[in-house]
């Protein structure tokens, strides 16, 4: 673009639409809908393979009641959830928690809480690990004394 049109594009006297001239209408800038966009064929999805090895873990914030079937329908799947129960009112997440208990004894899970308002939910298939700092102190690590 020579001065004169950068100057007159600059004070709005004519379009400045040196940039579209570059690109091609027929450019699509994705994958079709429904595909996903893969570099190579050999790569796969972490999704996919988390899913396949069973390495999920849901979290879920409901706002009312009616967000526990999301937290049944993971939990059904053998997936472990996080519930965050922080922004409901207490007479709903005094529920939620009841709906999460007949959950994991129907299919003998455990219960967890994590912190306020904070609950895990696992399947009968995973362990829980402690990380108790008072476990770690017998092996002498960053021992001082």
């Amino acid at each position: 673009m020579g001065s004169v049109r950068k100057a007159s594009a600059w004070l709005g006297l004519v379009d400045d639409n040196e940039d579209e001239r570059y690109y091609d209408d027929d450019y699509s800038d994705g994958a079709e809908p429904g595909e996903a966009w893969v570099t190579d064929p050999r790569v796969k999805v972490a999704s996919d393979v988390a899913e396949e090895k069973g390495r999920r873990i849901g979290t879920v914030t409901p706002d009312s009641f009616r967000d526990a079937r999301a937290i049944g329908e993971l939990f059904r799947e053998g997936v472990p959830v996080i519930m965050n129960l922080t922004a409901m009112e207490a007479s709903d997440a005094k529920r939620v928690v009841d709906f999460a208990a007949g959950l994991i004894f129907g299919l003998r899970g455990s219960i967890e809480r994590v912190s306020t308002r904070v609950f895990l939910l696992t399947p009968a298939n995973t362990e829980i690990v402690n990380g108790d700092p008072a476990a770690h102190r017998t092996d002498g690590f960053f021992n001082q004394s």
